[in-house]
């Protein structure tokens, strides 16, 4: 005789299978190839090769370029190709270095050697490796932020930042070329000329690429006057990875007026000064990255801005301040077509409400798959951005590939994806070069 399950017993039975069935459909992490994300011309070109195989563990892909200036692991597509342009710059001021009137003016001093740039990093292979190496996977939290550094906290590692620049001042080119970890450490180094001659090769003058670094200090110090930049005729593209105002700002003024000009942008958005201050001690932020964020959000200047500032300034590494950066040049470039009234305030990831109150989840990513932690991150921000945005719709907007099974589990949770938007780097290149707008 067959005993009948009840009803309850059904619903227990029903609700487990569905949850099996939800496990089952996470996905795995898959590999990619070069040729599949990068244009032929971004996998090699005269002074690099990016290899073939290319891990995606989580949302970014994991590059290795071989140089001539050392091997090179970049966790992402934006910071790859800032790399591939650093890597053209560096030969660029390599045959400069090596030119008849840079030699003349130069005389016996440092970079003409006849070896060029490359030779005048002690092992330049050791300290390229420090260029995006120990790829750290980004996006374990996409919620809320981290409990806020105290005030104390903050005023002892501006103390201790400002003792190390004083120490670092007095030290030795090699040493100021180490890299930047802060704003503070960014500009040490840096003057007019190096500035100048960053401009000349279109990259950032405070960039952490060592070998770049170290080459544009030196032709800085050599080229003390300013004279030898108008000299030299170096045909690289002007092209920086931000606006051109940005690009403009840090190139031609001095890094005080910058970080002064900033302080004033952060304190009309309604910025606190604890928060102005972390941001200044904040690992992975340069001068140029911190003038990117703020120039973004001033733009917009939304309810919720000045709260983003203060998620941003809890970066820990490049990797992560580029995240936030680039989120808030992504809500910049929303903000000129759809004008934003509010952005989630205590969110990782950007979520902006524009006028029509559609809640936008901006996000500068590689590749999305559809994974528990997707799932969590989804739900969460789906329900602040109505309880607390009071968002009518929902739509996603990411410069990653997203895939099938992603883009049906958003769209069954109401979403609209909008994906492989080009990052803001690929925009301003392509203003430059005429092709856009």
């Amino acid at each position: 005789m067959s005993v009948v399950p009840s009803r309850p017993v059904l619903s227990l039975v029903a609700l487990a299978a569905a949850s099996v069935a939800l496990a089952a459909a996470y996905e795995e992490a898959r590999p990619f190839k070069a040729s599949e994300i990068l244009k032929p011309a971004q996998i090699k070109g005269p002074h690099y090769e990016v290899a073939a195989d290319v891990p995606t563990t989580g949302f970014f892909h994991e590059f290795k370029l071989t140089t001539d200036y050392g091997p090179l692991a970049v966790e992402g597509r934006g910071p790859l190709l800032g790399r591939i342009h650093e890597v053209g710059a560096i030969a660029k001021l390599d045959e400069v270095s090596k030119g008849e009137v840079f030699m003349k003016a130069a005389g016996t001093s440092l970079i003409n050697t006849g070896k060029g740039v490359a030779a005048a990093v002690k092992d330049p292979e050791a300290t390229a490796k420090g260029v995006g190496q120990g790829v750290k996977r980004f996006g374990t939290n996409l919620g809320r932020k981290a409990k806020r550094t105290t005030d104390k906290a903050v005023d002892s590692a501006t103390s201790k930042d400002e003792g190390a620049k004083t120490e670092a001042s007095t030290s030795t080119t090699d040493k100021a070329a180490q890299g930047a970890e802060t704003v503070a450490h960014s500009v040490l180094g840096v003057n007019s000329s190096s500035r100048k001659w960053a401009q000349k090769v279109g990259v950032d003058p405070y960039t952490t690429n060592p070998v770049l670094r170290k080459a544009l200090v030196d032709l800085g110090r050599i080229d003390a006057a300013g004279g030898l930049a108008a000299k030299i005729a170096v045909p690289v593209p002007p092209v920086v990875s931000s606006t051109a105002k940005v690009g403009n700002l840090v190139w031609s003024a001095d890094p005080e007026a910058v970080l002064k000009a900033n302080e004033k942008a952060m304190t009309e958005m309604g910025v606190g000064a604890d928060v102005v201050k972390q941001l200044y001690v904040a690992k992975g932020f340069t001068l140029t990255l911190h003038t990117r964020l703020v120039s973004a959000l001033r733009a917009v200047n939304a309810k919720g801005c000045a709260d983003y500032v203060a998620t941003a300034a809890e970066s820990d590494n490049e990797r992560e301040a580029l995240f936030f950066v680039q989120g808030a040049e992504m809500l910049q470039m929303l903000h000129a077509k759809s004008p934003v009234v509010a952005v989630l305030p205590d969110s990782r990831a950007m979520v902006a409400k524009t006028k029509d109150g559609t809640a936008v989840v901006l996000l500068p990513m590689d590749y999305i798959r559809w994974t528990e932690f997707t799932e969590k991150a989804v739900g969460e921000i789906a329900g602040r951005a109505k309880a607390e945005l009071g968002a009518a719709k929902l739509e996603l907007r990411t410069t990653a590939a997203v895939s099938p099974a992603a883009k049906k589990e958003l769209a069954a949770r109401a979403f609209t994806v909008t994906e492989s938007l080009p990052y803001s780097q690929e925009v301003m290149q392509a203003r430059a070069a005429g092709q856009g707008k």
